[in-house]
């Protein structure tokens, strides 16, 4: 029996627990989940490495799962535009039973691998592409079906599973296992193993976004200001970056359409909007780079 399913045995009164117990149960368990992560850190940092090129020569990164892993690669795809500006077209989630399947569980069609390979025909994967495969079991068929398709169109494949020789982990060219163990419910992967899940995808991205320049010391300086809490956070930033004060940070901010990344330098090297961007350009996007730093 695959570790996700087996009952876990020093739980199996669980029923019957007081509320306050079966609560501190719950969340105690979670700290499983950065274990299995922290466990899996060399191998989430070769799938970086190997993803850093790709996305450099233009290509995306294309998500496939089915249920809770399926919707967790929906998340960590459609955050990075508001985190990171990461085109919405370079973050393509494959959802089994299709976009529907957010919101309502669509019986059945995680067991399609025909469709898996069908939606990542879909989208045109090539060899350019990252395609992170994501199952608890590791063999859920719809996922392995994407796998090998993406295989075969020369994308490269990393795969995240929550079992020890799981295909999912062992077919990618990249595979991760998160080690979770048994579920305090048996069976139930939107627990522990889906949380661990989330800090893996959650961890690759953000590591690989650092990588590609979005990031500046540890500052989200490559974000879209397209709400007042967003404006009111690329002034912050530009402020603690720079030391310029709030009427000069704004006033810089207003002319280069709210690009903290631009205001940055511009205010630090004191040169123009344009010239600043023409620095970040020649430093393939590093604020640090730009500055000579």
């Amino acid at each position: 029996m695959l570790k996700t399913e087996t009952p876990a045995q020093n739980h199996a009164q669980l029923d019957q627990y007081p509320t306050v117990d079966l609560v501190n149960v719950f969340a105690d368990d979670q700290i499983n989940a950065v274990g299995a992560v922290r466990a899996a850190a060399p191998h989430i940092a070769a799938a970086v490495e190997a993803a850093l090129p790709r996305m450099e020569g233009g290509g995306r990164l294309i998500y496939a799962g089915a249920g809770t892993s399926g919707r967790l690669g929906v998340l960590d795809s459609v955050e990075l535009y508001p985190t990171f500006s990461w085109p919405h077209e370079r973050a393509v989630a494959l959802l089994a039973g299709g976009a529907s399947a957010m919101y309502v569980a669509v019986e059945g069609a995680e067991d399609d691998a025909q469709q898996g390979a069908a939606d990542v025909r879909s989208v045109n994967v090539g060899k350019d592409d990252v395609v992170l495969l994501i199952a608890a079991s590791g063999a859920t068929p719809y996922v392995l079906g994407a796998l090998r398709e993406a295989r075969a169109a020369g994308a490269l494949t990393i795969g995240f599973a929550n079992n020890a020789d799981a295909p999912v982990a062992a077919e990618a060219e990249i595979g991760i296992i998160l080690d979770t163990g048994s579920e305090v419910i048996s069976g139930s992967t939107r627990l522990k193993a889906g949380t661990s899940q989330k800090i893996a995808l959650n961890t690759f991205s953000s590591a690989l976004m650092v990588r590609l320049n979005k990031v500046y010391g540890n500052l989200m300086v490559d974000f879209k200001a397209t709400n007042a809490k967003l404006v009111r956070r690329a002034v912050r930033l530009t402020i603690f970056a720079t030391g310029a004060d709030e009427a000069a940070a704004r006033a810089m901010l207003e002319q280069c359409g709210f690009h903290v990344k631009v205001a940055i330098v511009a205010l630090s090297k004191n040169v123009s909007v344009e010239q600043a961007k023409a620095l970040l350009e020649s430093a393939r996007g590093s604020v640090r780079r730009a500055l000579g730093a």
